[in-house]
């Protein structure tokens, strides 16, 4: 770096950097955007005993003019003012200055150095954003910001946003601000245009922002509305006869797409007895007038004529005509389908269904209607009051056409709360005519069924749930024989297949001597348990279709043991066969010998 001025000057190697201060005022980052200016300048000149001390500020400027870094970077020299140093008086002494360094002069905080005979230039020290101007008391010149800027001029000027001041201060009622680099514009709210017709304004010669009559624009509603004028804006709304459609009022046809359509009422609707004469049309405003029909005579005095109204209904008609035979007769639970001079059709109601019957009422010759004889009844279910009697039948009540005949199904299943492995289902149909209907069913005891009763026709499904009991075992099937073999035997039969409630056999054994009443339908006989007499208890799963059991084999059976019968001693053996489940009990006992 050299420092020179012509006469004066200082080398890159008599300098020596004291001190530097930085201070960023834009991101770094903005110099990196395009061009930008680097400038240096010598602020001041000191004398110290070091030598000589020079102040320089360095900035950079971004290409908008933006000052985005200053530093003030103070060097001190040894060179060639360290020659000079000794002839510059110290500031104690009043001994003048050399003529080729002079002391630092201060007006009004505004630095002037004079080198040589030479001073600093103000403007060169200028903010790119200012401009250098005299000063008022005309002593030299000093850095003011530009219009829209603000700062000290020098070190910085930064863009004024004018905008902080509320828009209604800046730039008048109605209006948007927009803040520019340097200067501001303004621009005037939807609804509103500036008074010099310009898009953008700033209001230092008068503009301002008034209020569009959108509705000077012809047609701006559409066909059949009425625009009323709003500040800032408009409404749409639909005169009478037409009628707001894809929105409600009020509208903005373009913002919501809503238009007015005219309200039509549609063809006439024609009363009992009359017919339409004429019309002049369908939509509001229109007329249809009507007379009674043929066969009709007109009863009492009315207004014969109907008006398509604003709500897009026609106006009742007064009109007031009778068949020759007088008003037409009403049936119970029914209404009437279609009439004229002579004929009625009836119907039954919702909710009802015709029994028997004729629907037509016809208008005799003697003035007088022969009424139909439809007879209406309450629909219900086809199938009611299904319950189960005698733990086997089924009784329901049907609901249907007296004549006609239903077709029932029957689905039955079957579980046991006692058999896991069991389940079994069954169907059958049954064909009736009759209003109530009884089926009996092949129940199994000991049963759970979940039985439906569909109507086929009707397509209608009842259900009911049942339990059957437990009944007494059947007789046991079994063959005894006691010579052809050493010990007394029984032979057990069963169906594989039987679906029988039996649960186990027990086998009683008692000595013939001293036995005289035995009773086995309790936990005890006598003075003794009747579990001392039992010899084995077998239950049901280890028979499958048959067993051979010997009496006094010595072996355990259910937890009794079969005691040896002894030589010489007559016994008594009896059988009995026992169903239970849960704590439901049955007993069947047969004497084998």
């Amino acid at each position: 770096m050299v420092l020179t001025d012509g006469r004066f000057g200082l080398s890159p190697a008599g300098l020596c950097p004291l001190r530097q201060t930085l201070r960023t005022l834009e991101p770094v980052d903005e110099l990196k955007k395009g061009p930008f200016t680097l400038q240096a300048g010598v602020l001041m000149y000191r004398q110290r005993e070091a030598g000589v001390e020079v102040d320089l500020r360095l900035s950079a400027t971004s290409r908008t003019g933006a000052l985005v870094w200053e530093s003030l970077l103070t060097l001190v020299s040894s060179d060639k003012l360290q020659e000079v140093a000794g002839r510059l008086p110290s500031r104690e002494t009043n001994e003048p200055d050399p003529e080729d360094v002079k002391r630092v002069e201060r007006t009004s905080g505004t630095p002037r150095v004079l080198v040589e005979g030479y001073s600093l230039d103000v403007c060169a020290t200028c903010h790119a954003n200012a401009t250098c101007d005299d000063k008022k008391e005309g002593s030299g010149k000093v850095c003011n910001c530009k219009y829209g800027f603000v700062g000290n001029g020098r070190n910085f000027c930064e863009d004024k946003d004018e905008c902080q001041i509320e828009s209604n201060k800046i730039c008048g009622q109605k209006t948007s601000c927009h803040n520019t680099y340097g200067s501001y514009y303004c621009t005037c709210l939807s609804g509103y245009r500036a008074s010099n017709n310009m898009a953008v304004f700033t209001p230092n010669d008068g503009t301002h922002c008034r209020d569009v009559d959108e509705c000077s624009i012809a047609g701006l509603c559409g066909a059949g509305a009425q625009c009323t004028n709003l500040p800032g804006g408009f409404e749409c709304r639909c005169q009478l006869g037409y009628r707001v459609q894809n929105g409600k009022e009020p509208f903005d046809p373009g913002r919501d797409g809503a238009s007015c359509t005219v309200v039509d009422c549609g063809p006439p609707a024609s009363a009992k007895g009359v017919v339409l004469l004429a019309a002049t049309g369908t939509t509001y405003s229109s007329v249809a007038t009507f007379m009674c029909d043929e066969g009709f005579r007109r009863r009492r005095s009315g207004d014969n004529s109907s008006v398509c109204g604003a709500d897009g209904r026609w106006s009742p008609v007064s009109l007031w005509c009778e068949v020759k035979c007088g008003p037409i007769p009403q049936l119970a639970h029914s209404e009437v389908v279609w009439a004229n001079r002579s004929v009625v059709v009836h119907r039954c109601l919702p909710g009802y269904h015709s029994w028997r019957g004729s629907n037509t009422s016809l208008c005799g010759s003697a003035g007088r209607w022969l009424e139909a004889t439809l007879a209406c009844i309450e629909k219900k279910p086809p199938i009611t009051q299904l319950l189960v009697f005698n733990e086997r039948c089924l009784r329901w009540r049907a609901e249907k056409y007296e004549a006609d005949t239903e077709v029932y199904k029957v689905t039955e299943e079957k579980p046991r709360d006692y058999q896991d492995s069991f389940h079994d289902s069954k169907k059958q149909f049954l064909s009736s005519k009759a209003d109530q209907t009884e089926l009996c069913l092949n129940l199994l005891p000991v049963t759970n069924y979940s039985i439906w009763v569909t109507a086929l026709t009707a397509r209608f499904t009842a259900t009911i749930s049942t339990h059957t009991s437990l009944p007494a075992p059947p007789e046991p099937d079994v063959y005894y024989r006691e010579f052809e073999t050493p010990l007394p035997t029984l032979e057990l039969r069963r169906s594989a297949s039987t679906l029988d409630a039996l649960s186990l056999y027990q086998v009683f054994v008692l000595p013939v001597e001293g036995t005289m009443v035995f009773d086995c339908s309790g936990p005890s006989s006598g003075p003794r348990p009747s579990s001392l007499y039992i010899t084995a208890q077998i239950d049901l799963k280890h028979v499958g279709t048959g067993m051979n059991f010997t009496v006094g084999d010595g072996l355990y059976y259910g937890g009794f043991l079969n005691v040896p019968l002894k030589n010489g001693i007559d016994y008594y053996i009896f059988l009995r066969a026992v169903s239970q489940w849960k704590t439901s009990l049955k007993k069947f006992l047969r004497s084998l010998g």
